[in-house]
């Protein structure tokens, strides 16, 4: 069985097959301005992979609140004109194949639950850190997406009276505010704005000190109410060498200071980077066709 798999995104969408669990023939073009051009894209990657693979299905990884029973995205995200209809319904029609939708930051989940870092445990956090902050919880092995999918949605947490985890960890929030500080010297991404902090730029280390202080308070409120075996960390910055370090000291320092120092924060880099939501997309997929 070989499936067509895309991983949909506000500036581009991915592409692979998926076969015998390794991904195979993967490509990319830019997210289209409107559903009809994104269809006609979608379908010429269908059909030249049709030219060398069997394909059974399509596996698709979405954006936005995905309501994968109904085959509807709901909610708000960078790719709007996916919204508010049977998508899916309409993706079968045009591929004339199964089709199944997750959203990404599930399908990542999904990725490290039945391959990556998390298969050998059953309750997990996962916190995806890019522009925002994502995520997904699973329970038992299974993802809990909640009575109005909004579940794992840790980016909208409050840590003080307006501000959210989004906002207050997302490099993009700071970034803006270095750049908008320090035009003469603008940059593009949180690497760049971590390596300003490692030569001892104040403003920059000051700002990568509030971004690991605001994820470690949002770990800390996620070890309270579901106190996970595992914690794992996806995104762009989860490639610096030390964030598990840095925030496992930090957690456990709010963790002690509460009193509840019995709770030992086990927090993990996921495997996968950029082939998560492709294989997450995936693994859906299987286990809604297949199991």
């Amino acid at each position: 069985m070989s499936l067509l798999v895309f991983d949909i995104g506000g500036q581009g969408v991915k592409h692979a097959i998926w076969h015998e669990s390794s991904l195979l023939d993967k490509g990319s073009f830019a997210t289209p301005a409107n559903w009809d051009s994104l269809k006609l894209a979608m379908k010429e990657v269908l059909v030249i992979a049709q030219e060398k693979h069997e394909i059974t299905g399509v596996a698709i990884s979405s954006p936005g609140s995905v309501d994968s029973q109904a085959g509807v995205i709901h909610g708000i995200s960078a790719v709007q004109y996916l919204h508010e209809f049977e998508i899916v319904k309409a993706w079968q029609e045009l591929f004339e194949l199964p089709v199944s939708i997750e959203n990404d930051a599930n399908a990542a989940a999904l990725a490290e639950l039945d391959y990556g870092i998390a298969k050998d445990y059953k309750n997990v956090a996962f916190m995806i850190i890019g522009s925002g902050i994502g995520g997904a919880i699973a329970i038992n092995g299974e993802l809990v997406k909640g009575q109005h999918l909004f579940a794992g949605e840790l980016g909208y947490m409050l840590l003080d009276h307006e501000n959210t985890l989004s906002n207050l960890s997302s490099s993009l929030l700071q970034i803006n505010r270095h750049n908008a500080a320090h035009p003469e010297q603008p940059i593009a991404n949180g690497l760049e704005l971590f390596s300003l902090a490692e030569v001892d730029d104040p403003a920059a280390k000051a700002m990568v000190n509030e971004i690991y202080d605001s994820l470690a308070r949002g770990i800390y409120n996620l070890s309270l109410i579901i106190d996970p075996e595992l914690v794992a960390i996806g995104g762009g910055i989860s490639v610096r060498p030390e964030i598990t370090r840095v925030l496992t000291e930090r957690v456990s320092q709010l963790l002690d200071r509460q009193g509840a120092a019995d709770i030992k924060p086990n927090i993990q880099v996921c495997q996968f980077f950029n082939d998560a939501n492709l294989i997450g997309a995936a693994v859906h997929f299987e286990r809604t066709f297949l199991s």
